[in-house]
C-alpha cells in the first residue's frame, strides 16, 4: 500500500496509505461514508454458518471505524460444477441473517464462476467525521480493550485437519457470527479515539500497524488476553495456520517478549482471525466501564494492556514475571 499514490482530496478522510479498515469519504461537515469490501473462503462446513461468518467479517470494517452500516452488495465466487444452487442459497441466507440483525440492506451483488468458492460483501456505512475511529487514533496513557477472544485461526485449522472437537468449533462459530455492532457503540460511548478490528494479521499485526500509525508503543499483558477454550491446546499440539506463521515473521522485529512470555503466547497473539473483535484505546478512567458494558452484552472482553509514547513497538509481559 505504501507504493500506491493516495488521492489528494480534502474529502477523503481515510484512504489506502494508512492501512486502515475502510475508506472514509466526507459528504458534509457532519456526515461521511464508510466504504469497505471483504470476502473469504469457507472456514466452516455449514453453508449458512459460512454466510453468517463472511457477512459479519465484511461489516466489521464499518464498525471498526465507529460507523453504522447502511447498504451491502454480495460478492460471490462459486464452483458451479461441484456446488449446488441450494448451497449458495444457504450461504446468501446466512449473509441476509447478519444484515437483518445489524439493520442494513443487501441490495444485490455479483457472482463469478471460480473453482474455489468465496463469499463476502461490499458494505457502505456512515459515520460523523469528528467521531470516527481510526488506527491512527491511539493515545499514550490509554487502556487497550479487546472485545473478542483469540484463537479462531487455530480452531478453524483444527477443523480442517480433523483435530478440533465439536465444543471448540461451536465456540469459534459463535464468536465469528457475533457482530461488532455493540462493541463499536460501546467504544464510541466510552470515548475511544482509535480502533481496529482483529482479523487476518492477528492482534499483533493489526495492533502493531495501529501502533505505527499512532506513533505509540503497546504494552500487552499476555495473561489478560482472552483465548477461546481449546485453542491453546490445539496450538501447543502443532495446529497453527500458515497465516499465523506469516504474521509472526512480519511483526517479529517489533515485538519484544518479556520474561515468562512463551512462544505459544506469541503464536496465539499473532493468530490469523476471521471475524474477530475490535481492539481499541480508551482513557484509563473509562476502561472498566467499557469492559463491564461489553461483558453485559455477551462479549468475552478484557482490558489487555496500555498505550505509551513510542515508535510502533509492542512489549509483551507476563503477570508471573
Amino acid at each position: 500500500m505504501r507504493r500506491l499514490s493516495d488521492t489528494e482530496s480534502p474529502d477523503l478522510l481515510v484512504g489506502a496509505l494508512s492501512g486502515d479498515d475502510a475508506a472514509v469519504w466526507r459528504l458534509t461537515d457532519d456526515r461521511a461514508l464508510v466504504v469497505t469490501a471483504d470476502f473469504i473462503t469457507p472456514v466452516v462446513d455449514d453453508p449458512f454458518d459460512w454466510g453468517r461468518v463472511a457477512a459479519a467479517n465484511s461489516v466489521s470494517d464499518v464498525y471498526a471505524m465507529g460507523g453504522r452500516p447502511l447498504l451491502a452488495l454480495n460478492l460471490v465466487c462459486w464452483n458451479t460444477d461441484e456446488l449446488s444452487g441450494e448451497q449458495l442459497q444457504e450461504v446468501l441466507a446466512g449473509g441476509h441473517d447478519i444484515a437483518n440483525r445489524c439493520g442494513f440492506v443487501v441490495a444485490g451483488g455479483h457472482t463469478v464462476d471460480d473453482p474455489e468458492p468465496k463469499y463476502g460483501m461490499a458494505v457502505i456505512g456512515e459515520v460523523h467525521p469528528d467521531r470516527m475511529l481510526t488506527n491512527a487514533g491511539l493515545r499514550a496513557g490509554q487502556t487497550l480493550i479487546l472485545t473478542k477472544p483469540l484463537g479462531i485461526g487455530v480452531i478453524t485449522t483444527g477443523l480442517k485437519w480433523g483435530r478440533a472437537d465439536a465444543q471448540c468449533v461451536a465456540a469459534a462459530v459463535a464468536s465469528m457470527t457475533a457482530t461488532n455492532a455493540a462493541a463499536a457503540e460501546i467504544a464510541v460511548a466510552c470515548g475511544a479515539t482509535g480502533a481496529t478490528d482483529v482479523t487476518g494479521f492477528g492482534l499483533l499485526g493489526h495492533g502493531g500497524r495501529a501502533a505505527q500509525e499512532s506513533a505509540v508503543d503497546l504494552e500487552i499483558i499476555v495473561d489478560d488476553v482472552p483465548i477461546i477454550d481449546g485453542a491453546r491446546e490445539l496450538a501447543a499440539s502443532g495446529v497453527v495456520p500458515g497465516g499465523t506463521q506469516r504474521n509472526l515473521g512480519w511483526i517479529n522485529d517489533r515485538v519484544h517478549r518479556g520474561r515468562g512470555v512463551s512462544e505459544l503466547d506469541v503464536t496465539l497473539l499473532a493468530d490469523a482471525q476471521t471475524s474477530g473483535g475490535l481492539v481499541c484505546g480508551v482513557d484509563a478512567a473509562q476502561a472498566q466501564d467499557a469492559v463491564d458494558s461489553l461483558l453485559s452484552t455477551g462479549h468475552t472482553a478484557a482490558a489487555i494492556g496500555t498505550v505509551h509514547e513510542g515508535t510502533g513497538q509492542i512489549r509483551l509481559k507476563s503477570r508471573a514475571s
